[in-house]
């Protein structure tokens, strides 16, 4: 049973709330800076252009390209950070973690922890629901998150809609404690719908069907696999109450959000994002300029955003997105 309505969500007055069903309590924090990273490769499908890996260009050079500007952008370096958390869909090896990796190459002979998060497309958006528990708590004080992807190393040349649809990237924030409240995560909310389970997949390279399993007969499993009909329609059936669940809880109507940052899925988020209450201008949409970047597409599009002045300190902003599994991500936070 719903709490009364000023008791189950953000109050009016600003102060913290408790949410139910999944919601959290308002974590003062905020996200001290951002950086960003692009492979090097340009390309273009008709209207739309992509980024893909130059030749002895890595996703590990992009990811620590992107954390150096998050780190300078927030006026600190890498010993200041408690903990570095990979929030990126695919290994950069099968063992160890991605944020190993990354601590080598930014953190060797500091003992940081380095933690992996994947919910692929929204692992960034995971990640910051977590951790900003974790901060606010008094567990860390300030964090690194790291997204990226190289999506083009698993893309089907004929598969048309993915094969143009994808761009390799990477972003990184630092997430910080943030005293006087002034920004803060104020609702979060994450659910999975499995019968989306196989609509995006690639069956191949794990632990079901090892790399060395692979041959000539089953090739097509270690492509990247998108049924872009079966994902919309799926969003467009679970998608318009999810938002409106997240948005009673929250106690926050679509007119006091100053600027929605979406995963930039597809050419479809101009179909979607409406349907979702949110006209043009009132979300980001970057996926001509871009593609999807899959994890970094969310924090990309934010550190752009705030760069020409789309997003600003105390704006409240919503970041939202679908990811594989079908996993939906719902976060408010006051930038």
């Amino acid at each position: 049973m719903m709490r009364k309505k000023e008791e189950s969500g953000i109050k009016k007055n600003g102060k913290q709330g408790r949410t139910v069903n999944g919601g959290a309590f308002e974590r003062k924090v905020m996200i001290a800076g951002l950086g960003r990273a692009l492979a090097g490769k340009e390309i273009h499908f008709a209207d739309q252009t992509r980024y893909r890996l130059l030749p002895g260009q890595s996703l590990l050079d992009l990811a620590v390209e992107a954390a150096g500007q998050a780190l300078e952008n927030a006026g600190m370096k890498i010993e200041d950070m408690d903990c570095i958390v990979c929030a990126m869909a695919t290994p950069l090896q099968a063992i160890p973690c991605n944020a190993a990796l990354v601590h080598e190459r930014m953190a060797k002979g500091l003992q940081i922890p380095a933690i992996d998060i994947n919910t692929t497309c929204t692992s960034f958006l995971s990640a910051v629901d977590i951790f900003s528990c974790l901060v606010d708590s008094g567990r860390f004080r300030r964090v690194l998150v790291l997204s990226g992807d190289t999506a083009s190393a698993a893309l089907n040349p004929r598969q048309q809609e993915s094969f143009e649809l994808f761009s390799d990237g990477a972003a990184a924030c630092v997430l910080a404690g943030s005293e006087d409240g002034a920004s803060a995560v104020l609702y979060s909310r994450q659910e999975t719908w499995s019968e989306g389970a196989h609509d995006t997949e690639i069956r191949g390279g794990g632990g079901l069907q090892p790399v060395f399993a692979l041959n000539e007969e089953n090739r097509e499993d270690y492509y990247f696999d998108m049924k872009g009909h079966q994902i919309l329609k799926l969003c467009a059936k679970r998608l318009p109450d999810f938002v409106e669940r997240c948005l009673k809880e929250a106690c926050v109507s679509r007119e006091e959000i100053r600027m929605v940052v979406p995963h930039q899925a597809s050419r479809a988020l101009g179909v979607i994002m409406p349907r979702l209450g949110f006209s043009k201008g009132k979300y980001i949409d970057r996926v001509e300029q871009y593609g999807n970047m899959v994890s970094a597409s969310v924090p990309f599009a934010l550190c752009e955003a705030v760069e020409i002045g789309r997003v600003k300190r105390g704006d409240l902003i919503l970041l939202i997105g679908t990811a594989a599994g079908l996993t939906v991500n719902f976060l408010l936070m006051r930038f």
